[in-house]
């Protein structure tokens, strides 16, 4: 990992978020970073434009974590995102259960969606905040009833925004992808890059 991070050229990262695919890719890239999950109510987005509803929750995100942070801890790159799933514009959560599940892949079968994530970074230097989203284009392949009914019962829809996990099992129900793969799973690695550089500039 060491080897890794010498050519990565970021500064240290608190990652607010508790998601373990943002801390693998993170680690996949070799980013020297520590884990401060955010304490912030995520209801209500559904009535905002998702582009609108990822970058309020990514700055709620980072702004909570900043409060808890020791004077040493904001030293550090504060990093927050939110991804969530569109359909037709309008926001898919995360299902209530497992019959929300049903009705959501059910939905998206044989469809596009897009996927939108939302990045807030905090400078360590002078505490600019930057924000910016990136968004995907998903489509489906056609799922029968059957299928939908075993995939929910893998559990695995049920803690997952848009009801699907692409890096797992719901790799087998994605037909095409659009855009960016690692803002599917849930970070923009090439976003998030030109981001902290950006940062980098300003300073």
């Amino acid at each position: 990992m060491a080897e890794i991070s010498k050519y990565l050229n970021w500064p240290k990262i608190v990652l607010a978020s508790g998601s373990p695919r943002r801390k693998s890719l993170l680690q996949a890239v070799g980013a020297d970073f520590k884990v401060v999950v955010p304490m912030v109510d995520e209801d209500g987005i559904e009535d905002l434009a998702p582009e609108a509803a990822v970058k309020q929750l990514a700055r709620e995100k980072a702004l909570e974590v900043r409060t808890r942070l020791s004077p040493a801890g904001r030293k550090r790159l504060i990093v927050a995102a939110d991804t969530v799933v569109a359909y037709r514009h309008h926001v898919l959560g995360k299902p209530e259960n497992g019959a929300g599940a049903v009705r959501m892949l059910k939905m998206l079968s044989g469809r596009w969606h897009q996927v939108y994530t939302g990045l807030c970074l905090i400078s360590p230097l002078d505490g600019r905040i930057i924000i910016g989203y990136e968004v995907t284009k998903v489509k489906f392949r056609r799922l029968s009833a059957a299928y939908i009914n075993n995939y929910v019962a893998s559990g695995e829809p049920l803690d997952k925004a848009g009801a699907y996990g692409i890096q797992e099992l719901g790799a087998l129900i994605v037909e095409k992808v659009d855009g960016c793969y690692f803002n599917v799973v849930g970070l923009p690695l090439v976003k998030l890059d030109k981001m902290i550089r950006i940062l980098g500039k300003n300073n």
